[in-house]
């Protein structure tokens, strides 16, 4: 037997003994859970609810356990003492405590990512171990003390190799899901995923750099390090769009955390859907830091002085509505500092209190306080009264106001007087049209501002005094039945009683617009405006962010070309760390080096400094001479990458790029042609998938930002410049759209296409 294999067969062992725990403990949590449902519901309320508690914990480990079975082991640490550790996805050991497998996120597995030659410990060799299932399949060695006897073991092992590993997953088929990389984590990786909790700490980094998994990493290390901290407050992702989320949504669970809550801006707001998305230049001003003091403008807007007080007769009485009491009202309302509908019951209560004076000093006797009392009942359902403080103190919900501000350009002119004619028009829109993308951190600015809507917050009220109510009874069941033993808390019993499914904390989350969370992890970050930022901010009050992005990506006209303005305003100078990535993974270096060198060319700031890989051929060029020649060319293209690319199993994934007017005809024209290329069969089963499993991908350059493809064909990039809002927007859509592919990527043009828009090699 060759050394090799019998290497294979010791780690084999090693693998089958971890996953026999991770077997056990399935069976022992299912068992558990088993138990627990099958006492059903009775007993008294105390026994049930604790039952519940127990069963949720059973549930949310059991899923845990369940997410983990891929890679399970993927590590080794050799130390000096001839002691091994191994790495995996979560932390394994017997029920006599003696450990099987160290959780990636320990202290113990810092070596496996920052060891070095020469920074190594005790630490002597790193070993990658690659599994196919359940079957260890493959080996890697790195030695770190070049003294140490592993260096000859691994030398006639076979084994001894640098970045085969890394290189290996990178040359893999894309799924359609991001993959996670905890078992090829990098040096530079590995040293932002443990940074400090407490700051934000932005990383920079041009395509294929890894800043995605790097801040999913860093989230499920920070949930596993700072448990306490964020169990009860959670974790927020996110995204540039759902097409992203579900891109990325195996990853956390992957590495043993569920729960965490991945939305996108537009998702924010419980209840608010939007479909719609606003021009660039529309969706620039609204993205403006001064649409906030706007948003202020209209509130207080609606807090005047009638311009018609009317004298309303109480019990043959007359009573009139000054303006000097209207005024006291309004000044003691906004003392309250209460949100605006909150603070109008302020004003209401203030009015009866003056109007039922001014009634009083009519009197030619002192009226018994039950007289007042009538007085003040008849004063507070009178239609003029009432018509008069709506006019005072208008009672609004955010989603009227915002609408009203964009349909009166006279109006929003006074709320917004730094916008031009041509920008009031830009902006302006029927009262009834749909809300867009970029107006709901406008209308979550406003609901901070406003507070509960007038319609609801009498329900709202109740619920409060509900929810009030429900968590002393908790407190109080606990306290008589002596359970209080911190397995099951007040909070978990209370989640018993509001539901008979009980919500996890990421639903509780996901559901309150007011709920701050513990850290928030932002993608794509060079793509939000400053009204953005403030819905985030809102929702963090910590500023414990991971914000991830490439300023040479921003599509965007509100977004970022410059870190430093953008986070010194929101952090401080002093409140924020910024780090860069480097080196590509995803890329080709032949890809990688034309996307530079044109988005360089264009005035863009590349972070990028070097690809992993070279891979000839890898970028090719074509040249046509018009529409229909583009379009048959395409279609060939993209059958032959078809048949190299795609796989039965649903793994390999090919990206169309083009102008989204241009996406019409391309779709019509590939439809017939791969039915025909392809087979009736393969055409089926490829038209049959879903937006999320698609293997063979049509769309413009927004719509693949932060996406990977196996291939791509960019189709007319002139035409995508040629369209975009700016230069700086149109160098960086087709800087994204050329750094998508692992593998190939392939220019089809016109000539004249060619001759507006140079690409450099060609």
């Amino acid at each position: 037997m060759s050394r090799y294999s019998s290497q294979l067969q010791e780690e084999q062992r090693a693998t089958d003994r971890a996953y026999q725990r991770l077997d056990t403990l399935r069976s022992q949590t299912r068992a558990r859970l088993d138990t627990v449902r099958a006492a059903g519901s009775h007993g008294s309320p105390t026994q049930r609810t604790e039952r519940d508690s127990f069963a949720t914990m059973y549930e949310d480990r059991l899923t845990q356990l369940r997410a983990v079975e891929d890679r399970l082991v993927f590590g080794r640490l050799d130390a000096s003492t001839g002691t091994s550790r191994y790495i995996g996805r979560i932390g394994l050991s017997t029920d006599e405590h003696e450990p099987i497998l160290t959780d990636w996120r320990a202290d113990a597995a810092r070596p496996f990512y920052e060891a070095t030659p020469s920074n190594h410990g005790d630490i002597v060799m790193r070993r990658h171990i690659t599994l196919n299932f359940r079957t260890v399949v493959g080996l890697e060695d790195e030695v770190l003390d070049l003294k140490a006897p592993q260096v000859s073991q691994a030398s006639q092992s076979g084994t001894l190799t640098g970045e085969g590993a890394l290189l290996a997953s990178l040359s893999s088929k894309r799924t359609g899901k991001m993959t996670d990389i905890v078992a090829t984590i990098q040096a530079e990786q590995d040293r932002i995923i443990r940074a400090p909790m407490g700051r934000a700490v932005v990383v920079q980094g041009g395509p294929g750099t890894g800043k995605t998994a790097v801040a999913l990493h860093r989230a499920a290390y920070l949930l596993y390090t700072h448990r306490s901290t964020l169990e009860r407050s959670g974790v927020l992702v996110v995204g540039p769009s759902s097409t992203f989320l579900h891109y990325i949504d195996q990853v956390l669970p992957s590495l043993g955390e569920t729960g965490v809550v991945s939305r996108t801006i537009a998702d924010l707001i419980p209840g608010i859907v939007v479909e719609r998305h606003d021009g660039p230049k529309a969706a620039q001003l609204k993205g403006d830091h001064r649409m906030a003091r706007a948003v202020e403008n209209a509130i207080n807007a609606r807090i005047r002085i009638p311009a018609k007080l009317p004298t309303v007769h109480i019990n043959g009485i007359a009573v009139p509505v000054l303006a000097t009491d209207i005024r006291e009202a309004q000044d003691n309302a906004r003392r309250s500092r209460q949100p605006h509908n909150e603070a109008r019951k302020t004003f209401i209560r203030t009015m009866m209190h003056l109007l039922t004076e001014r009634y009083g000093e009519q009197l030619d006797y002192t009226p018994e306080q039950s007289e007042l009392s009538q007085a003040t009942s008849m004063l507070r359902m009178n239609d003029d009264i009432k018509r008069t403080l709506n006019l005072a103190w208008l009672p609004m919900n955010a989603i009227w106001l915002i609408s009203r501000m964009w349909a009166d350009t006279q109006r929003l002119a006074r709320y917004a007087p730094w916008l031009s004619a041509d920008e009031l028009e830009t902006l302006h829109r029927d009262a009834d049209s749909p809300m867009t993308t970029s107006d709901v951190p406008l209308l979550d600015e406003a609901m901070e501002l406003l507070g509960d809507d007038p319609k609801l917050s009498a329900a709202s009220a109740a619920r409060q005094e509900q929810q009030r109510n429900d968590e002393q009874f908790a407190k109080d069941t606990l306290a008589q039945n002596g359970i209080g033993t911190g397995l099951v808390t007040s909070q978990m019993l209370l989640d018993q009683m509001q539901s008979d499914d009980p919500e996890l904390l990421s639903q509780r989350a996901a559901s309150d617009r007011a709920w701050t969370y513990g850290h928030v992890v932002v993608d794509e970050a060079q793509e939000l405006t400053a009204m953005d930022w403030r819905m985030l901010i809102r929702r963090c009050p910590s500023r414990s962010f991971t914000i991830v992005g490439d300023v040479a990506q921003t599509s965007s006209l509100g977004g970022s070309r410059s870190w430093e303005r953008t986070m010194d305003r929101l952090f401080g100078n002093d409140g924020w760390d910024l780090n860069e990535l480097t080196i590509n993974y995803r890329n080709p270096r032949e890809v990688s080096d034309l996307a530079s060198s044109f988005a360089q060319s264009e005035g863009l700031y590349i972070s990028t400094v070097n690809a992993v890989r070279e891979l000839p051929q890898s970028v090719r060029h074509l040249h046509v001479n018009d529409i229909e020649g583009l379009l048959a060319t395409t279609c060939d293209e993209v059958a032959s990458m078809a048949s190299e690319y795609l796989s039965q199993d649903g793994s390999g994934r090919i990206a169309v790029i083009a102008d989204s007017e241009l996406l019409p005809r391309l779709r019509s024209a590939l439809q017939p042609f791969l039915r025909e290329r392809l087979g009736e069969h393969e055409y089926t089963r490829l038209a049959a998938q879903n937006r999320w499993n698609r293997q063979i991908n049509l769309c413009d350059a927004l719509e693949v930002k932060g996406m990977e493809y196996d291939a791509v064909v960019l189709v007319q990039p002139g035409s995508i410049s040629a369209n975009a809002p700016s230069r700086l927007v149109a160098a960086s859509d087709l800087y994204v759209a050329m750094t998508r592919p692992t593998q190939s990527l392939v220019i089809i043009r016109t000539r004249d296409d060619a001759d507006d828009l140079p690409l450099y090699s060609e």
